[in-house]
């Protein structure tokens, strides 16, 4: 037997060294998958724009003027100013009224009068003004809606006149609107009648005085000091 046939002997070992280890068998891999795709999250909401700012304008900054006001918030829009000529206005639109009652052929005699307590008074003898009930204000007499209605008068129509040189019925209550104090007295149906205002309002209702032969309406003012002093 030779000396690489013996197992113990040097040439056998050194073959044993030299000989190829065979390697252990690598793990089996498991089959790739691929992870399924993560969604984007959503981006954060964004915030809601702020809405445009107002400059404190609402609706309760919204007026509303009524009755006679507006003439007394604005007298330039019915009257042209707060000047010398626009209480001429005043006096014009009362005086127009008792002309137009002359020219229509009811009245005679106009009477005009300045008092020293800052009173105008413009009278005529023609039919004087209406003071029944008025059928479409009620509690109001007709006396009542001419001087506190705006666009209320009898010179729309032609009805009432067939001329007129006023404002159409506008001036009498304007001229109250614009007056500290106004007495309306009114010869009509046998009776005298009076009804008296404060800045565009009635102080009460039209009053019967007593009988009464005399026919007409006068008309008594004095500009408020709040608009024209």
């Amino acid at each position: 037997m030779s000396s690489k046939d013996d197992p113990n002997s040097l040439f056998s070992l050194f073959d044993d060294a030299l000989a190829p280890t065979p390697a252990a068998p690598l793990p089996a891999r498991e089959p790739h998958v691929e992870a399924p795709a993560r969604a984007a999250a959503p981006p954060p909401p964004s915030a809601a724009p702020a809405p445009a700012s107002s400059g404190g304008y609402t609706a309760s900054d919204i007026e509303v003027l009524e009755g006679l006001e507006p003439v007394r918030k604005r007298p330039g829009m019915y009257i042209g100013g707060t000047d010398e000529r626009a209480l001429h206005h005043l006096f014009a639109e009362v005086l127009d009224n008792s002309m137009d009652e002359a020219v229509a052929g009811f009245a005679k005699t106009i009477e005009v009068k300045l008092d020293a307590d800052g009173f105008l008074s413009v009278k005529d003898d023609g039919r004087g003004m209406p003071v029944d009930p008025h059928p479409k204000h009620p509690g109001k007499s007709a006396l009542e809606v001419i001087m506190t209605v705006l666009h209320a008068g009898g010179k729309f129509s032609g009805k009432a006149y067939e001329t007129s040189g006023g404002l159409h019925g506008v001036g009498a209550s304007v001229v109250n609107a614009l007056s500290e104090r106004v007495e309306v007295t009114v010869w009509r149906d046998g009776f005298e009648h009076l009804q008296v205002f404060s800045r565009g309002k009635p102080l009460g209702p039209v009053e019967k005085i007593g009988p009464s032969r005399k026919r007409g309406t006068m008309v008594r003012f004095k500009p408020d000091d709040e608009i024209f002093g």
